[in-house]
């Protein structure tokens, strides 16, 4: 913006005309222009010369004195003028700050887009570089995937291949475990026919060799009512060991079991015995019920008969071991019985002596019956299923009697063989076990 003002000073003559014809008027008379610089405002003043002046001076005071009030009317006209001007300057002066304080916003503004735009660029670049980071991941699983579906794959192969094998070893288990089956019933029934071949000739020998009366009696014995338990046989004048007839309490059926009648006065009913390896006694929950075995050799008598049997009255149960090296212990209990089915023909035992450990191996209190088909025990794992045999387990324990049986110089290392852990450890397995039971008021 330029403002350009004109005065004519001490020759009493203004003038605020266009420029362009007063400056020619001036140029005509002979006047000096000054001009001052205000910011973008610029106010140019003209001053006459000296001589100028004179005349004017004169010409000023003959128009004064021709025309007195149009003077006074220019003074005034001059003084409106300079209120004018002044005012205009201090707008200008406004108008000038104005602008100053905007044309500094505008730098600031300048400045802060500025920023802004580097701002937006070093993010344009994180971007770039995140873009470049996420596509070399990407390619980076993308091959993983590749390479895991490979190795799944193969993991599958390998698998289908185990499970044909394992199956193949099934079958061939299988099969074998029938030919054991076979043999072991063969064996014992072979055993049987022996045993009964044996007795028979005893018995002719015996016949012809003794008298009448002897002959008699001894019909007699074959031929007598059987007997509640081997105790009752003894106490009747029975004192010779063998197979006796014992009736299951509360029943009419009847039981064969083997009566010890020398050891430690006799009477004794042998509940199972352990003697060459010729029973199976990885039995299931019904056999070891009911019983299975050879009375002659090995076998178990089954947990409902002793259930039954040792609930009517207060037994003793006592535990012979022998060693493949002649040793011998056995573990005396004072109180014995087992509970009825319903309670998983749990065990119950107090008063331990003996030679076979001062613990006792059958862990204690009572704990379950378990068999291979039926899983009582205190352990995750199935005891019965790793052991071997039907037992009373706890968490697989210090004892089992009915594990497999080893012979000898097999029988070191064997943690599911015969074992009795407070007497030779839980890595041998025995050569032989007899448990047997007898009132305690015998």
């Amino acid at each position: 913006m330029q403002l350009t003002v004109y005065f004519f000073l001490g020759c009493g003559i203004f003038l605020a005309s266009g420029y362009n014809s007063f400056s020619k008027s001036m140029e005509a008379i002979g006047k000096k222009q000054y001009q001052v610089q205000h910011g973008s405002c610029s106010y140019t003043f003209l001053l006459p010369e000296t001589d100028n002046c004179r005349s004017s001076s004169y010409v000023s005071n003959a128009v004064q004195r021709d025309a007195p009030l149009d003077y006074d009317d220019s003074v005034q006209r001059l003084q409106l003028l300079e209120n004018i001007m002044e005012n205009n300057t201090q707008w200008l002066m406004k108008v000038l700050n104005q602008t100053t304080r905007l044309e500094l916003q505008l730098l600031e503004h300048s400045l802060s887009t500025n920023k802004l735009e580097r701002q937006i660029s070093d993010q344009t670049n994180e971007i770039t570089k995140l873009q470049e980071k996420n596509s070399f991941l990407e390619k980076r699983v993308l091959e993983m995937e590749d390479k895991h579906t490979l190795q799944l794959k193969s993991i599958k192969d390998e698998k289908d291949q185990l499970q044909v094998l394992v199956d193949k070893q099934n079958s061939i288990i299988e099969e074998l475990e029938k030919q054991l089956v076979t043999a072991t019933v063969n064996n014992s029934v072979l055993q049987k026919q022996q045993h009964d071949l044996m007795e028979t000739v005893h018995n002719l020998l015996t016949m012809i060799s003794t008298p009448n009366s002897a002959k008699n009696n001894f019909i007699a014995k074959e031929e007598q009512i059987s007997f509640k338990d081997c105790a009752e046989a003894f106490k009747s004048g029975l004192t010779t060991s063998g197979i006796y007839t014992l009736t299951v309490p509360n029943t009419a059926q009847e039981k064969k079991a083997y009566c010890d009648m020398e050891t430690g006065g006799g009477g004794w009913t042998v509940i199972q015995r352990r003697e060459d390896g010729s029973v199976d006694f990885h039995r299931t929950w019904k056999e070891y019920k009911m019983g299975f075995g050879d009375p002659a050799g090995e076998y178990w008598l089954g947990n409902e008969f002793v259930s039954q049997l040792t609930n009517q009255k207060r037994y003793v149960l006592k535990i012979q071991l022998k060693d493949w090296e002649g040793n011998e212990a056995y573990s005396l209990y004072d109180q014995f019985s087992l509970a009825n089915e319903e309670l998983k023909y749990r065990i119950y035992l107090k008063g331990l002596t003996g030679t076979a450990g001062k613990i006792s191996s059958i862990s204690q209190p009572g704990n379950d019956f378990s068999t291979k088909d039926a899983d009582n025990d205190k352990c995750i794992c199935k005891c019965s299923q790793m052991l071997t045999g039907g037992w009373w387990f706890d968490a697989c324990g210090p004892s089992n009697l009915n594990g497999m049986y080893y012979p000898l110089r097999q029988n070191n290392n064997k943690f599911n063989g015969i074992k009795w852990y407070y007497w030779k450890g839980s890595g041998y397995s025995l050569k032989a076990t007899t448990m047997m039971i007898r009132p305690a008021d015998f």
